[in-house]
């Protein structure tokens, strides 16, 4: 046992310790960060056009800011970007997270020195957590590797801007620098099918311990080692045994993964977005993550059912329920305030708060009254894999809503690694776990509404090629699981 190792677990301790104190008391925990952020943001602009002044609850702070979208939000942003100040939080942002937007173009999402250590301490915490409840922290001198974006970046009026990956790259502790890959001028990269080319190149005879990034892209990653190695990712990186992700969920990918491996590995699940880290997996037993109550972000949550209505109620950390489908709501000390992510989540425990991302508040089908949203179509799969040999790289789902004979139906465009013996009866134990999921669902088919739905495949690469042909390969882009229109369904399978 090295000393690093021994001091990662003494580290663990004391941060379990403090996670647990204010875990304990969430609804305090949130108070004291809601009433900072308006003491802090009181005299910016918007905390003035807002009465921050006459806020003491939020209660009132739900009476007197909307719930706001970031094309809402984006008068403010702008003034940001032109280099105002005091505008959205104190000062001047540290940097600009630049993200795709789906209206207009790019988004800047503002990163403040108040708000970018929760960034980097999450990350850490939720490694440290994995090393206090296994015990296993020999990974700490191996050497880690983190798909990312490229560290380069670019700079409008005095503020540093680039994804949010590629900032955080520049945050690396020092004791983390020797073991952590690729190497600056690789991670540089654009390209990222040449990144991941030269990614296999640099670490094929390392002792890569840890391997983190989005599933979709880590997946290309393996998928090169092996076709280089001629053997199984596991067998290439003997001391390989902790995978860390976020982005997307996992279980659709575990099977194929497990296939990459050879063998099983332990995860842990992250939830960061530029806009926060919200959450991260604190226990290999518990389901769900712990969500980050102490991190500078004060949550509200809107039943997606009642989303669309005039004023929908913003529930509060005390006042939230097991099961429901929320829309995340976030204030920062970042400078966005009732800002509405797109992401939906369902809480698995009440004691702690721990939630599942369940979908986007855009992504999901309702073409026909249905209200089918990511989590039903992941489980439904997942459910139909189960003890087969059916394997999936990538899919995602679109309503048919005017097929050339018959009556409509969901359409599902599955790349398949290893494909099942019979589509159709594959299809039907699809379909049959979602009517179990989804009482609208089951009553459209039931009543004749639609049919059964149908699987479409898609050839190798297929998706890989979909996101290189719209500029979306690589980095922190991934495909989304459904859609309510066949935007991406005719591109994959055009007629």
């Amino acid at each position: 046992m090295s000393i690093k190792s021994i001091a990662a677990r003494l580290f663990a301790r004391q941060v379990v310790k403090k996670t647990q104190a204010w875990s304990s008391n969430p609804v305090a925990t949130q108070n004291k960060v809601f009433q900072e952020l308006i003491r802090q943001a009181k005299n910016t602009q918007f905390g003035l056009d807002h009465h921050f002044d006459q806020i003491q609850t939020p209660a009132d702070f739900a009476q007197q800011v909307p719930v706001r979208d970031y094309e809402e939000l984006k008068p403010y942003v702008e003034r940001v970007v032109k280099g105002g100040e005091n505008v959205l939080w104190k000062g001047k942002p540290l940097y600009f997270a630049k993200t795709s937007g789906t209206t207009s173009g790019a988004k800047y999402i503002p990163l403040t020195k108040e708000s970018m250590p929760y960034h980097i301490e999450a990350a850490r915490n939720a490694i440290l957590h994995y090393i206090h409840e296994t015990g296993n922290a020999d990974f700490v001198d191996g050497k880690m590797i983190f798909l990312q974006g490229s560290p380069i970046l670019e700079e409008k009026n005095g503020i540093k801007l680039g994804r949010l990956s590629g900032i955080v790259a520049h945050f690396v502790p020092k004791y983390l620098q020797k073991n952590r890959m690729p190497s600056w001028e690789t991670n540089c990269i654009e390209d990222w099918e040449t990144k991941v080319n030269a990614i296999v190149e640099e670490t094929f005879n390392e002792n890569m311990a840890v391997i983190s990034g989005i599933p979709s892209w880590v997946q290309m990653y393996f998928e090169k080692l092996q076709q280089k190695g001629g053997k199984p990712v596991g067998e290439i990186f003997k001391n390989f045994n902790l995978f860390i992700y976020g982005g997307v969920n996992y279980e659709p990918y575990r099977a194929k993964f497990e296939n990459l491996i050879g063998r099983k590995v332990d995860s842990i699940e992250l939830f960061p977005a530029s806009e926060g880290f919200f959450a991260y997996q604190d226990s290999q037993a518990a389901k769900g993550m712990l969500l980050l109550l102490n991190s500078g972000i004060f949550y509200e949550f809107i039943k997606s059912d009642e989303f669309s209505n005039e004023n929908p109620r913003r529930y509060t950390i005390g006042e939230v329920e097991l099961g429901v489908n929320y829309v995340l709501i976030l204030s920062t000390n970042a400078g966005l305030w009732g800002y509405n992510i797109g992401d939906t989540v369902q809480f698995t425990s009440l004691q702690p708060y721990r939630v599942i991302v369940s979908g986007r508040i855009k992504h999901y089908i309702s073409a026909f009254g249905e209200h089918v949203i990511g989590k039903e179509v992941e489980s439904a799969l997942q459910e139909a894999m189960e003890g087969t040999t059916i394997r999936v790289n990538e899919f995602t789902v679109a309503p048919q809503i005017n097929p050339a004979e018959g009556l409509p139906y969901h359409e599902w465009f599955i790349e398949f690694e290893n494909e099942p013996e019979n589509l159709d009866e594959f299809a039907l134990q699809i379909d049959i776990a979602m009517r179990k999921q989804n009482v609208y669902y089951d009553d459209l088919i039931m009543g004749n509404v639609l049919r059964p739905l149908v699987i479409t495949k898609v050839p190798k690469n297929g998706f890989q090629d979909y996101m290189k042909s719209i500029g979306k390969l690589g980095g922190q882009n991934k495909i989304p699981r459904l859609s309510n229109d066949r935007k991406i369904a005719d591109v994959l399978n055009p007629k």
